[in-house]
């Protein structure tokens, strides 16, 4: 990345307007610079030794693999001509002899077949970074393939063929292996795309039905759905019955029921039955589409952790190179020691200095992370809000859809006088047959639960804001707050004692009653959600110090959800902009907030925090768009599995870091004094570079521990975009 910031920076109106996806690949040149033109940046790109083209999905793909594929077959050739020499080495002098090229260098005169046959692995080993090399050397810009390549060829010139044979053969080797392991990361999110299957079984207008592509099924389309089979397409279910595993998108391991009029989501596996879906989507804008795209862009913005490493091996590397130098010359110089001892000596310190593995290690781990926490239902827009979940120490929620359901329920039926809670519910429940309101949804499924049979009341009708009136068995009946019973003039009839009850608990008030006066009255509440208090226990367990509630409902209510689930704070009555004045507070006193909101009405205060969490992004476009990380489902159980895959994720990057580092420095120190060799530094970055990358790829393995409640865990240079892409 930074020959490319270097050599194209300056085209483009400077650095700022470069961002790089090493992962896919990609250079994207940003609006705002300078219009330089797509071949002037490809020729420049050139330049460096690299190649490039307008990105093009599909073409980047087949690249990536085409550049693996000639990696492979290098790599190979190398390895091949070196154990072939060192098989022939074994021939000419026995096992002793072959043990002798490990212990020491500045052996007898090579045979010319054996050197030939080390000759052409270190030809096979640097092909393909001495183009790199040689352009790194113009500019006075090193990196790794000028170390690696000034390496080799000190080992050449001091006639150590075997070294120097090894050396390129494992660069080789390394370089293949980050290749692989950046297209196994990458993979992970591709293996998205395999969700969706690539054809619909369309319904047409005379009843026949016919396999087409996916892509080109029309808004509007009906198709069919058999159990057991992928669901192409966005749509709302027109007929039938189903239970829908929406795991691949939401991490929910439940089956979700699905009939007419439910809708699901593209890359989703109808369990049982058959359903006819229409599509409500393209293929292009499903919501699996949309996290597609979002996790295969999120790279680019890449996390603190990773600029830091990119910075550092920028410095780090022309250091080394100084101290190579004085390496060579200061001990012959100053003390009189051999110029061919400390000459090799800093070369072994140039091999064990490429800081591969340091710079493979973390984008391979932050894109892990990124696929993994996809598959688990939660979805983070960049590599930057993967290191800052497991920093959080304030977090802020609203109370309807977040702590409670947002749905209410009958908590309590109270009978007066001599009415039964049968006659009551059934008086209820016949006023609000016919009602869509959630109040009445809430005491038409209590009726149900408690087996009553409902025949809707006569002559229903609204009084807005107040309730409904009808008639039952030729009696009229009434049904409303508190105030519309005041109004009727049965005030009175509600006991004091059972309205501040209510009231004090937050719930809402239903009275019910006739002409003689108030029969009954039940109280409604939102149902919290019942792993709610186990969540924020949980969260407090990981460190955050204050969870604070911020609502637009009353007080009352907000206060005894909050007690009830153990939220430290809580701010109710709030509009927009004093959520956003909260979340101010909340920023100037704690290092990172986060604030958990629908993804529309809490934009302003998800924007003004550290970061934003969406609930239940699936089927809301906005949620997806304006959060930084947006949970596919209304589950707040995934706040704390997020901060714990952040923690496990920062945890081996770090443990990566210190690996490279811990390595380099212990063969720093054996060089200085002479006893390192330049084979086992070699062998020691690539080892090293194995360990990290396997390190790294642990983060994709599902882990039932961290998926939440509902075990949902189920499923540096070679680029250029502008839309350019490397074409290698």
């Amino acid at each position: 990345m930074s020959i490319l910031n270097k050599v194209v920076g300056p085209e483009v109106g400077g650095t700022a307007f470069l961002a790089f996806d090493v992962i896919n690949a990609r250079m994207t040149v940003l609006e705002g610079g300078k219009n330089a033109s797509s071949d002037k940046i490809v020729e420049l790109v050139g330049t460096t030794g690299m190649t490039a083209k307008p990105w093009n999905a599909e073409d980047a793909n087949a690249d990536q693999a085409a550049h693996l594929k000639t990696q492979k077959r290098f790599t190979a050739l190398s390895g091949g001509f070196w154990a072939a020499g060192f098989l022939f080495h074994i021939v000419e002098t026995g096992f002793g002899g072959a043990i002798g090229l490990f212990s020491g260098h500045g052996e007898a005169p090579m045979p010319i077949a054996e050197a030939g046959l080390f000759a052409m692995a270190i030809l096979f080993g640097v092909w393909l970074v001495a183009p790199k090399a040689w352009s790194s050397a113009r500019r006075l810009s090193p990196d790794m393939n000028l170390l690696m390549v000034v390496a080799v060829a000190g080992a050449i010139g001091l006639g150590e063929y075997f070294e120097a044979a090894t050396v390129a053969f494992f660069f080789s080797l390394s370089l293949y292996l980050e290749s692989w392991s950046v297209g196994r990361a990458r993979n992970a999110v591709s293996a998205l795309l395999d969700l969706a299957p690539p054809t619909a079984r369309v319904v047409y207008d005379d009843g026949s039905e016919a396999d087409v592509p996916a892509a080109t099924v029309a808004i509007g389309t009906s198709f069919i759905v058999r159990g057991g089979d992928r669901i192409p397409l966005d749509g709302d279910v027109v007929e039938g019955t189903g239970a829908v595993d929406q795991a691949p998108i939401t991490g929910e391991s439940a089956l979700v029921p699905k009939e007419a009029g439910d809708e699901v989501y593209a890359g989703t596996i109808n369990g049982e039955g058959t359903l006819t879906v229409r599509a409500t989507k393209a293929a292009s804008e499903t919501v699996l589409s949309k996290i597609i795209r979002m996790v295969g862009d999120a790279h680019s913005r890449r996390a603190d952790v990773e600029q830091w490493v990119t910075k550092f091996a920028r410095i780090y590397t022309p250091v080394v190179m100084a101290l190579a130098i004085l390496i060579a010359v200061l001990p012959p110089l100053a003390l009189g020691g051999d110029w061919g001892f400390w000459f090799y000596n800093a070369l072994v310190l140039l091999v064990i200095a490429c800081p591969c593995a340091l710079v493979i290690s973390t984008p391979v781990s932050i894109v892990a992370a990124l696929a993994a926490s996809a598959r688990s239902g939660v979805l983070i827009k960049g590599g930057a809000y993967v290191e800052i979940p497991g920093r959080t120490t304030a977090l802020a929620m609203d109370k309807t859809g977040t702590i409670t359901m947002g749905e209410p329920e009958v908590a309590a039926v109270y009978p007066i006088g001599e009415t039964s809670k049968h006659d009551l519910l059934l008086r209820a429940a016949a006023l609000e047959a016919r009602s869509s309101h959630p109040l009445a949804r809430a005491i038409l499924s209590r009726a149900e639960q408690d087996g009553l049979s409902i025949a809707a009341a006569d002559d229903t009708k609204t009084v807005p804001g107040r309730g409904l009136e009808g008639e039952m068995s030729g009696q009229a009946i009434w049904l409303g707050s508190d105030r519309f019973a005041e109004e009727k003039g049965f005030g009175t009839k509600i006991p004091t004692e059972l309205r501040d009850r209510i009231e004090g608990a937050g719930s809402t008030l239903v009275a019910v009653g006739d002409d003689t006066g108030v029969t009954g009255v039940l109280e409604l509440r939102d149902r919290i959600r019942p792993d709610a208090k186990g969540i924020v226990t949980r969260l407090h367990a990981q460190g955050v110090k204050k969870i604070v509630m911020l609502t637009g409902d009353n007080a009352a209510t907000a206060k005894a959800v909050a007690h009830e689930v153990g939220i430290d704070e809580v701010r109710a009555e709030l509009l927009p902009e004093d959520k956003v004045a909260a979340i101010e507070e909340l920023v100037a006193s704690h290092d990172t907030v986060a604030m958990i909101g629908d993804g529309v009405n809490d934009a302003p205060a998800m924007a003004r925090a550290h970061y934003g969490i969406a609930m239940g992004a699936v089927g809301s476009d906005a949620a997806i768009e304006t959060a930084d990380i947006a949970l596919m489902t209304d589950d707040i159980g995934k706040v704390p599995w997020l901060i714990g895959h952040s923690r496990r994720t920062m945890s081996i990057i770090k443990q990566n870091i210190g690996l490279s580092l811990a390595t380099k420095a212990v063969f720093v120190v054996a060089t200085a004094f002479g006893m390192a060799s330049m084979w086992g530094a070699i062998a020691a970055d690539v080892g090293v570079s194995l360990l990290v990358v396997a390190n790294a790829l642990r983060l994709l393995r599902a882990r039932e521990d961290q998926a939440g409640p509902h075990g949902g865990e189920r499923i540096g240079e070679e680029m250029a975009k502008g839309a350019l892409a490397h074409g290698h």
